[in-house]
């Protein structure tokens, strides 16, 4: 039987992007492995019940922790006793480790898919400093790059790497005919989140934490009720700086902000929102936003990487420059106060995401495959 070897930071990388490929190569007659860490979740659980031979390792994310080198080992370990016809690679660290673990082993092909450098256009020094190397590094170990917004395709191209070993595919697909709720679903599932009828439900749908900039929009939101009254937000996620937004917000006392946690019904919930928003300093091109799109909802977005691969200003939304209070509070109010403005915006965003769909994605994977 054919072979191959996912490999990420943690499962919970695969379950939130690659179970439709995993599927696919399993279809295709592979047995497929996964080797990540679990941090929590139980996602190790889920790949394992639809027969995905999982590995653990103890890898960090940061580059420089103690710990990798043990994980180092065992991928060394593993690359080297089982004959794996791909290896596919993902998030830096462990697409680092695992192409340097397997430099010396013979008859795979290598490939890495970059979800988003860490070096980029008005990153921190440091980022270009500890990450750009390392890729450097890795470059020649690596027979096919995939990258998957137009920065990161341009800066590949700073490695080292021949044209022909890098390729641009548009993330990691999103479905974009998922069954509409009826009108009844909507009513109790609003009921459930104390939402009514003539709110303007605004979404944002991330991991609680620094890039992704919640508090951008925390920190103006009295500032858009004020304009828009009727205005709600919803945080679905979880993650570190979730405790801290939670306190910010009974602080400061911010009306209609609801802290959601962990869900597992997000597509639902993209189909009662009015707008979905994501400030992210950091992204490479953002599933959320695509699923948000494919929902016909315009979309707010920082002036980001992969993110204005996804929302062109005017069009399908809103394209924010970091930090500019006033522009988030203009853009916020004027999207909620014009519902006419919403529906043509959310009609081009359905327009525009056809091209992200998942089966034109599998696809080109398949070609990258070359199966």
């Amino acid at each position: 039987m054919k072979k191959i070897l996912f490999s990420a930071n943690v499962f919970r990388h695969f379950t939130s992007f690659h179970v439709p490929y995993m599927k696919m190569m399993m279809t295709k007659g592979f047995e497929v492995v996964a080797i990540a860490n679990e941090d929590y979740g139980g996602h190790k659980e889920q790949l394992e019940l639809m027969g995905i031979r999982c590995i653990d390792i103890p890898l960090s994310r940061n580059p420089l922790a103690p710990q990798n080198l043990t994980a180092y080992r065992i991928l060394k370990k593993t690359l080297e006793e089982e004959s794996f016809d791909i290896v596919h690679v993902h998030t830096p660290v462990a697409a680092f480790l695992t192409r340097l673990a397997n430099r010396h082993v013979s008859g795979n092909k290598l490939i890495y898919t970059a979800h988003g450098f860490h070096f980029f256009k008005d990153a921190p020094l440091l980022n270009w400093l500890i990450y750009f190397p390392l890729e450097k590094i890795a470059a020649p170990y690596t027979d096919l790059l995939i990258t998957t917004n137009k920065e990161d395709t341009r800066t590949a191209k700073k490695l080292g790497l021949n044209h022909e070993q890098i390729t641009h595919i548009k993330g990691v697909g999103v479905e974009v005919n998922n069954p509409p709720l009826t009108a009844d679903e909507k009513r109790q599932l609003k009921q459930s989140l104390n939402l009514t009828d003539d709110q303007c439900i605004i979404i944002c749908v991330a991991e609680m934490n620094h890039n992704k900039n919640q508090m951008f929009l925390l920190r103006n939101w009295q500032a858009i009720k004020a304009r828009a009254p009727h205005a709600v937000l919803l945080f679905a996620g979880i993650g570190p700086n979730l405790e801290n937004y939670e306190q910010y917000a009974r602080d400061n006392q911010l009306a209609d902000v609801h802290f959601l946690g962990f869900r597992k019904d997000v597509p639902r919930l993209l189909q009662i929102s009015d707008m979905m928003t994501l400030l992210s300093y950091r992204e490479g091109l953002p599933k959320s936003i695509m699923e948000g799109m494919a929902e016909c909802l315009p979309c707010l977005v920082t002036n980001t990487r992969g993110l204005v691969d996804l929302v062109e200003d005017n069009v399908n939304g809103y394209v924010i420059e970091k930090d500019n209070d006033n522009s988030l509070i203009q853009s916020f109010a004027t999207l909620a106060n014009d519902p006419e403005l919403r529906e043509k915006m959310g009609k081009n965003s359905r327009r525009m995401v056809e091209g992200f769909s998942l089966d034109s994605v599998m696809k080109d994977y398949e070609t990258s495959y070359q199966l």
